[in-house]
């Protein structure tokens, strides 16, 4: 099946480099600038100091990013199957329950007193019976006799219609007193039934969380009282376009991003567990869902959390750092400044001598973590990846710092003040000297 084109909308994965303010990128610049001291006065002017790489060809995972919501595995929210007050509250926020433990106590009172009048219904309904019964016996006993005369002619056809009629009548009060007892029963199962349910008991096994219930408080069968689930597992639930489903199967590995992840390259691995095939008709989408394992607690329920889905690879392309992107302000194109020329030597303070860059706008064709796919780059060829904004001036040469892919990627990786001390840290230590 031929995959959707890549565009900025389907992936936005911009690392911190990306988002360093203006003054940050000056900052850096002048620190770069002040590790040149052999530079000739007023050639800083002309040709700023940059830092550059090499770019290589490779190919990239296809990279669906989506926002998924955490869910507990089993979790369920808990109420009352009862109206009552609350007696007593037997758990707390983030306790570990079983399946069936008590959580919490209604007031039962008045559900005892009930039990023992159903209980006291039964038994008057069960000397009914047998009053019923025994009237039953003794009109059979009377039936049987007159049966016994009645082979010898000695009684009438109205002794004989008399006792039918009464045997009939015995029958049914047996029957009305058997139906009394079984109602009478159903009445105490009922009450005795409401009355275990003044015991609120974990539906399952799991972690208790936003509490709510409170001793004395009067509660009906909408009042949430607990959220229980199993926190060791979690479901992360992403929302799938139907043109998605085109390229988005059950099975696809997938990285969860959390805002405790040490760094982008650390994200929890999953796959696509499945996909409902039912569409909204209005949004024309679909729930996907992504289960965990969660030991660690890294995921919380109800945290929004970024999801990438990896469908595939791209088509064997240029690659360079996200941080080489950069937009022109004048025409809103992304490009990379493009060295004329590899930097060649360098002086002591890693900056090669004057070389012409240009800015080449590119076409993405796929976006990664922290490299992106183009198709207008050759090879090995040497672009900037920090110092773009003192180019954008009107500057037409840089001094390069020849730097290596990994150097680049370790940037990128870094937080804006980690970063501005690795870049200033040096350059003050060389002013020093």
């Amino acid at each position: 099946m031929r995959r959707p084109p890549f565009s900025h909308q389907r992936l936005n994965i911009l690392l911190p480099v990306r988002f360093l303010p203006t003054l940050l990128f000056t900052t850096l610049a002048l620190a770069l600038a002040g590790c040149g001291k052999s530079e000739r006065p007023g050639a800083a002017m002309t040709s700023p100091p940059v830092e550059a790489t090499q770019t290589r060809t490779g190919s990239l995972p296809l990279v669906e990013r989506l926002s998924g919501t955490v869910r507990a595995e089993n979790q369920v929210a808990l109420y009352p199957e009862i109206s009552g007050r609350i007696a007593e509250v037997l758990v707390d926020d983030g306790q570990t329950v079983t399946a069936g433990q008590p959580l919490v106590k209604l007031s039962d009172r008045t559900m005892i007193e009930q039990v023992r009048q159903a209980e006291a219904g039964l038994r008057i309904a069960e000397a009914r019976l047998w009053q019923a019964q025994a009237a039953q016996d003794e009109v059979a006993a009377q039936e049987r006799r007159i049966r016994s005369l009645s082979d010898r002619n000695l009684v009438t056809d109205v002794e004989k219609e008399t006792l039918a009629a009464q045997l009939a009548a015995a029958d049914a009060d047996v029957a009305l007193a058997e139906a009394g007892v079984e109602q009478a029963a159903a009445t105490l199962a009922e009450r005795q039934d409401a009355l275990a349910k003044t015991v609120i008991r974990a539906p399952v096994a799991g972690v208790v969380g936003a509490r709510d219930a409170e001793v004395g408080m009067q509660v009906t069968g909408s009042s949430r009282l607990f959220t229980i689930g199993n926190l060791d597992r979690v479901l992360v639930r992403i929302i799938v376009t139907d043109v998605m489903l085109n390229y988005i199967k059950v099975g696809m590995p997938v990285l969860v991003y959390t805002e405790n992840t040490v760094s982008r390259s650390l994200p929890l691995e999953g796959t696509i567990s499945r996909i409902s095939p039912f569409l909204n008709q209005v949004s024309r989408s679909t729930e996907a869902e992504i289960e965990l394992e969660n030991s660690s607690r890294r995921l919380q329920p109800g945290m929004f959390v970024p999801v990438d889905i990896l469908y595939g690879q791209s088509r064997q392309a240029t690659l360079v750092p996200t941080s080489a992107l950069f937009t022109d302000t004048n025409t809103g194109r992304e490009g990379v400044y493009l060295a004329a020329e590899a930097p060649g030597a360098v002086d002591a303070g890693g900056l090669s001598q004057p070389i012409a860059m240009s800015f080449t706008p590119v076409n993405i064709i796929a976006r990664g973590a922290s490299e992106v796919a183009v198709g207008e780059i050759p090879p090995g060829a040497w672009i900037v990846t920090l110092g773009q904004n003192l180019l954008a001036t009107g500057r037409s040469t840089a001094r390069i710092r020849p730097v290596e892919w990994a150097h680049v990627m370790k940037l990128q990786d870094m937080q804006r003040e980690a970063l501005l001390a690795e870049i200033i840290r040096p350059s003050a230590e060389a002013n020093q000297q």
